[in-house]
């Protein structure tokens, strides 16, 4: 079981993906500046386990806070939340996470400061257990429609270490379909231009034994047309209301290809994931990061000096394009104005 994020009595402790595959490193962040920073460099990424790192990062401010009246902890919850929310603008869970904090906040702020510390760490720890439940979820929903046996193709890391652990969500439903039985194969995209792919689901999918080889992401189109790819599934960082969906750049390709080619798409996700306020993916913020994360692999430039590049880190893949999105409340299908509105609707309880 690969633990990404634990809360613990010296601070949020915290699985350095940057390390990965070459160390296994935990970080311990003793403030939620060290929290937030980790979120922004990509020391913990993934939609669901930034969604945990912000309640933590929160939890973990408020707890050290040195402020000793309501009012001056009120106006210090208010900059954390808002540090938190400058992080990574595209994954609605962070924003999902830092209204969680805001509630749990105002329910407690009137019975005093030690109060208030206490219900945010409790909610914080609540968000860890409940991504992992939802995970397992994801997991027994979308093992089903996997086939018997084949290869399944996934793009970035929608694993673990996307998550808090456990499962983790696209993978997560590999994992269960195998755990059914089922002969499957994995291919996993390289994920340009940060190696997502090939440096975190790969060595992931090791640990498990799972069958896995790496392909770089202009190889897809060739394996699906002779017939090498049986189907796809990729996680999600926002969900729109019509069921276009934000994800790792490159998806879009993929889904086209698969729509090409005659392959299911599937997307898996929490709930979390699902922003019914937006009516479609046109409306969904897209992350411009650093061009030298295209120039160079890690220190080493591979591109001439000077040269102008370009690094949005995630695509929308139109609705149109997916077979289904996966959530731990059930399965969604065209069209999803209403399939996602359904399982909105659900009782949480009913949820898990």
């Amino acid at each position: 079981m690969i633990e990404t994020i634990k809360w613990t009595e010296q601070g949020v402790v915290i699985l350095d993906q940057l390390e990965l595959p070459a160390h296994e490193v935990y970080r311990t962040c003793t403030s939620y500046e060290q929290v937030a920073d980790a979120i922004r460099r990509m020391v913990i990424r993934g939609a669901p386990a930034i969604g945990v790192a912000a309640a933590m990062g929160i939890a973990l401010g408020v707890d050290r806070s040195p402020a000793a009246d309501a009012a001056a902890l009120e106006k210090e919850f208010n900059h954390i939340c808002d540090v938190m929310a400058q992080t990574r603008p595209t994954a609605v869970n962070l924003f999902w996470a830092i209204e969680r904090m805001r509630a749990a906040f105002e329910e407690t702020k009137g019975e005093g400061v030690e109060a208030v510390r206490r219900r945010l760490v409790e909610e914080a720890q609540r968000i860890h257990a409940e991504d992992l439940a939802q995970c397992a979820a994801i997991a027994r929903h979308g093992a089903v429609l996997l086939p018997a046996q084949g290869r399944v193709l996934t793009h970035c890391n929608a694993g673990a270490l996307c998550a808090a652990g456990g499962y983790g969500t696209a993978l997560g439903v590999i994992r269960g379909a195998i755990e059914q039985g089922k002969q499957l194969e994995v291919l996993a995209t390289e994920t340009r231009p940060y190696l997502q792919g090939a440096r975190l689901t790969t060595w992931e999918l090791q640990r498990d034994g799972i069958p896995t080889t790496l392909i770089t992401d202009n190889m897809v189109g060739h394996l699906m047309k002779t017939g090498q790819v049986s189907c796809v599934v990729v996680g999600a960082d926002r969900i729109a209301a019509n069921g276009d969906t934000a994800n790792k750049i490159g998806t879009y390709t993929i889904a086209v290809l698969a729509r090409e080619h005659g392959l299911p798409f599937y997307v898996a996700a929490p709930f979390s994931s699902i922003d019914l306020s937006l009516p479609s993916g046109d409306q969904i913020p897209i992350e411009e990061r650093s061009p030298e994360e295209v120039t160079h692999i890690g220190s080493t430039r591979i591109a001439p000096e000077n040269l102008p590049a370009r690094h949005p880190a995630f695509d929308v893949t139109p609705a149109r394009l997916i077979t289904a999105i996966i959530t731990e409340r059930g399965v969604a299908r065209p069209p999803y104005q209403q399939s996602l509105k359904a399982l909105a609707e659900l009782p949480v309880s009913a949820a898990l």
